[in-house]
């Protein structure tokens, strides 16, 4: 299996990294070796971290908590929208929101003025306003559509971020830091792996191999939301089961206090 996720990755270009002269030392580790002035990544490494990575965010997802994808990079947007709608995850992919974590107070606001303006249009409220107001409110709740539509049921804090170029994202990184919120990171040779608490070792560039990554971890995170649903399942089934015993208990006793 691990073969075949080697394989995978090597075709996608998982392995190619930056250009020597850009790389980061501390990503030394994970470094298989420099061809045509650009560092290749240890695919076996990458694999370990991947697998571990996927372990952790699969447990978090078995645990009913959200984790967050955040890729604004025009080559990762669509993948991560995809597959955090795939897994019904929160994510952003326009700019990141100064304060979306450390603040949540304010973007929470923000989220429940997009949801009066589309209560305002459901009960005919919007009709009442005047041309130009109805412009300037339908132009604002485009604006907060475009930021934080992909966030909207979120109503508490994620429990961890998933990040593709955490250098690009860095003010994620830092808020989450800030909250001891976990993060997982696809990271590339030119960026610090110390700075995530979940690093993988990656192209993180290259769509194909941003797909390859990402659609792995979503796979662990189904596994975990799968895995939450059967004990959901189980645990009604034990208590219909439980309920159904104490019943019969309480039949038989009843039949037995007639018969005396």
């Amino acid at each position: 299996m691990a073969d075949n996720n080697i394989k995978e990755m090597l075709d996608a270009g998982v392995h190619f990294g930056h250009l020597t002269r850009k790389w980061n030392p501390s990503m030394a580790p994970y470094i298989f070796m420099e061809r045509n002035g650009i560092h290749i990544i240890d695919l076996y490494k990458t694999e370990a971290k991947l697998e571990q990575a996927c372990e952790a965010m699969a447990k978090i997802a078995a645990s009913g908590r959200k984790i967050m994808y955040v890729a604004t990079k025009k080559q990762a947007k669509d993948i991560i929208a995809n597959n955090a709608n795939d897994v019904n995850m929160p994510y952003i992919t326009e700019r990141w929101p100064g304060g979306m974590l450390t603040n949540f107070v304010t973007i929470r606001k923000a989220i429940k003025k997009m949801q009066s303006i589309d209560k305002m249009k459901e009960d005919g409220t919007f009709l009442t306003l005047s041309k130009k107001e109805r412009l300037q409110v339908d132009r604002q709740r485009e604006k907060l559509e475009r930021q934080l539509g992909s966030i909207a049921d979120m109503t508490r804090l994620p429990a961890a971020l998933f990040i593709v170029d955490i250098n690009k994202e860095h003010i994620a990184v830092a808020e989450a830091k800030n909250l001891g919120i976990p993060t997982f990171a696809i990271v590339d040779t030119n960026s610090n792996p110390h700075a995530v608490d979940f690093a993988i070792p990656g192209n993180d560039d290259a769509t194909r191999s941003i797909d390859v990554l990402v659609r792995r971890v979503t796979e662990a995170i189904k596994g975990g939301l799968a895995e939450r649903k059967a004990d959901k399942e189980k645990a009604s089934k034990d208590k219909l089961k439980k309920a159904a015993n104490k019943k019969e208990t309480a039949e038989v006793a009843e039949e037995g206090t007639s018969e005396a």
